[in-house]
């Protein structure tokens, strides 16, 4: 079983391939949708801008490929960026549609509490997730006693569709969605490869539920 890693220019390819090989996963980290279309679930990870990591997939044509790997019901499990762009739209920079698997618009944190209070921005840094629902790939786990894990975005999802909603996180009162699941497509928006004990647990039993690595 091979899980497939899309790199179109904008994703932190290296960490998330090294922690998949750890997990003693078969990598295929490529641009061509035929050598991907060979794995059995993709990742879209992704750092940057929303417009332009929409506009590298589909020059590419990598997003049509996407849509049709979903549509055959592929796994498909997207990373940071690449967790947003599944969305329905995002406001960084201009308005620009993402793909449209989770419902909800992508916006920037405000930088600021409803009561006048100023945070920083971006939220970056460790933060713990509190889990909503539990899709069938975490069903019935043994989970860390610890559950932070590690964040980087200055965009978050908002106004989605709670049966979506997997984790979040609470970032100066506000809800940031942290794991999303919408049949076999499911989102992260911290960095599991970069989240220690946790991280690791979470990506390991996304591979698990999806068939990449023997239970």
């Amino acid at each position: 079983m091979k899980i497939g890693v899309i790199d179109y220019g904008m994703g932190n390819l290296f960490s998330v391939e090294q922690a998949l090989k750890r997990l003693e996963c078969e990598v295929v980290v490529s641009a061509n949708p035929q050598e991907l279309a060979t794995t059995d679930a993709l990742i879209l990870p992704g750092v940057g801008a929303f417009p332009d990591a929409m506009k590298r997939l589909s020059e590419t044509g990598l997003d049509r490929f996407v849509r049709e790997q979903v549509d055959a019901n592929k796994p498909l499990l997207g990373i940071c960026l690449g967790m947003q762009l599944l969305f329905e739209e995002s406001e960084e920079v201009a308005p620009t549609k993402g793909f449209g698997f989770f419902n909800g618009k992508v916006t920037r944190f405000t930088g600021e509490t409803p009561t006048g209070e100023k945070y920083r921005v971006p939220h970056m840094g460790w933060n713990t997730l509190e889990f909503k629902s539990l899709p069938k790939w975490l069903e019935d786990q043994a989970f860390p006693e610890s559950k932070y894990v590690y964040f980087v975005h200055s965009f978050y999802a908002a106004n989605i569709n709670r049966e979506q909603l997997v984790a979040s996180a609470d970032y100066f009162d506000t809800e940031v969605p942290g794991v999303v699941q919408a049949e076999n497509v499911c989102g992260m928006q911290f960095h599991p490869e970069k989240s220690g004990e946790f991280g690791v647990f979470l990506l390991e039993q996304w591979l698990k539920g999806v068939g990449v690595l023997a239970c």
